[in-house]
């Protein structure tokens, strides 16, 4: 069997002529352009008095487009001149340098939040019209049809320089603290507050603002009924009675939300009598071994200082080898390593979710918060956020701005152009080796252009779909 060899005969030359190295970005970028956020963008970072050569909300929606291919610093966005005869002229590293300084500044963040607020809202009204329609979660089998799910939680972003605002972290390293709302079921980034390292993990203020500035980013009729889930890291007193205040006679709120367990816990399940733990369930809505739950709602002595409405929700596992360091003397004696979930959700369920009101139910849809971890902050990550290209904190919120401008438009291609395809929920990586970075030949003839794919490429049929459904979608009203 012959092992090498291919390269006989081979001759590598740099000359060639019309190709397009990375044909998805027309994807991306027509998905911006045809739902109004590239013009939206525009009229957000107009500024009096100033004339760029290059429109500074076009500069903008390029970004978000190289960060979606990939882009980790500002000056990757060379790799756009090399489409400039599909896409027209690429903005310099400058030239986005300075986009970013301005979109950036809080006035600026707070036009182009509304600008992204539009064009969602655009974008979700054409995704419920898709045969596949609007993804509506579901959780042990259960669809939460009509529920909007916001996951928060911060991340941890490394800085290799010193960069403004960059401080040591809690886990012993250097750089920022971001925090997050992320829309669980279309995997956008609604809203981020790049903060230093040494940001706490449940600042009540910090949560306040991220949460309001991702209801405001939702559309309306989707406000109506939200479910919000924060990790026990991220929980704090002031934010569980902020949570509680946002339900009103036209929007309903729910939430589930860690619990740090202290003694007082520890008392209520030790007065569990052993029948009350059922079983777990996993997100298939099977039983789980060696897995328990129960509730201890009218057990716990902490619930008179907390506010009427709360449930709290015990959860027992056999403990890791990484859990045995950290187990108290109560859990060493069990055997079990217990966690709690603090919720609102009422005695009587979620409206529309039979058996929604049962423990095991509230446990699962809690520990489903940790796909965060993927479909939240590994995107985020994957799409710029693995570092922050600048030394001036300005700018690096323009970044932190671009980056999750490039998960909607992601979100938009997939959920508009791929939803009947496997490629509906991919992740980032996979929809750049299989359709963002697809090589194609520009040719010219008869005044017009033509982007030609590989006849063989296995994902050309989903390609060509995605091109032609952009293509078709209305404008904004």
């Amino acid at each position: 069997m012959q092992l090498n060899g291919w390269d006989h005969a081979l001759k590598v030359t740099a000359d060639g002529k019309g190709l397009v190295g990375h044909a998805g970005a027309i994807l991306l970028r027509k998905a911006a352009d045809q739902l109004g956020l590239t013009a939206g963008l525009s009229a957000a970072l107009l500024k009096k008095g100033t004339s760029p050569l290059l429109d500074r909300g076009t500069v903008l929606a390029s970004l978000a487009v190289a960060i979606a291919l990939g882009a980790t610093s500002m000056s990757d966005i060379a790799l756009l001149a090399h489409l400039s005869p599909v896409l027209g002229a690429a903005p310099s590293g400058p030239t986005v340098r300075r986009a970013l300084d301005l979109a950036g500044s809080p006035r600026m963040l707070d036009r182009v939040a509304r600008a992204r607020a539009k064009a969602r809202e655009h974008a979700w009204k054409l995704i419920e019209e898709t045969p596949a329609g609007f993804p509506w979660l579901a959780v042990a089998g259960k669809a939460l049809t009509g529920w909007l799910v916001i996951d928060m939680d911060a991340t941890l972003v490394t800085a290799s320089s010193d960069k403004e605002g960059a401080a040591p972290t809690w886990k012993m390293g250097y750089g920022f603290h971001p925090l997050a709302a992320w829309c669980a079921n279309t995997r956008e980034c609604l809203s981020m507050l790049l903060r230093p390292g040494n940001a706490g993990s449940n600042t009540f203020t910090d949560h306040k603002e991220v949460l309001a500035a991702a209801l405001r980013g939702v559309p309306a009729r989707f406000r109506r009924r939200t479910l919000v889930r924060v990790d026990g890291a991220g929980a704090s007193h002031d934010l569980i009675g902020h949570l509680l205040s946002l339900s009103s006679p036209r929007r309903k709120v729910l939430f589930t939300c860690g619990w740090t367990i202290m003694p007082a816990d520890e008392d209520a399940i030790r007065q569990l009598p052993a029948a009350a733990w059922k079983p777990g369930i996993t997100q298939d809505g099977e039983a789980e071994q060696d897995k328990d739950v129960a509730e201890i709602t009218g057990l716990t002595a902490r619930a008179g200082n907390w506010p009427d409405g709360l449930r709290w929700i015990a959860r027992r596992v056999k403990p890791s080898r990484r859990h045995l360091r950290n187990l108290t003397d109560y859990e060493r004696k069990t055997g079990w390593k217990y966690s709690i979930t603090c919720t609102n959700i009422p005695d009587d369920g979620i409206s529309g979710v039979p058996g929604s009101h049962h423990a095991q139910y509230i446990d699962v849809l809690h520990r489903e918060h940790a796909v965060v971890e993927t479909s939240g902050v590994r995107t985020a990550k994957a799409m710029g956020l693995r570092n922050l290209p600048s030394k001036t904190w300005q700018v690096n919120a323009g970044w932190v701005l671009a980056a999750n401008i490039a998960a909607d438009l992601t979100a938009w291609a997939r959920l508009l152009g791929l939803h009947d395809s496997e490629l509906r929920d991919a992740t980032p990586d996979t929809l750049r080796y299989r359709i963002w970075h697809l090589p194609a030949r520009l040719a010219r003839h008869a005044r017009q252009r033509t982007l030609a794919i590989s006849t063989d490429w296995p994902w050309k049929d989903a390609f060509l779909a995605c091109w032609q459904r952009l293509c078709a979608l209305p404008a904004p009203a």
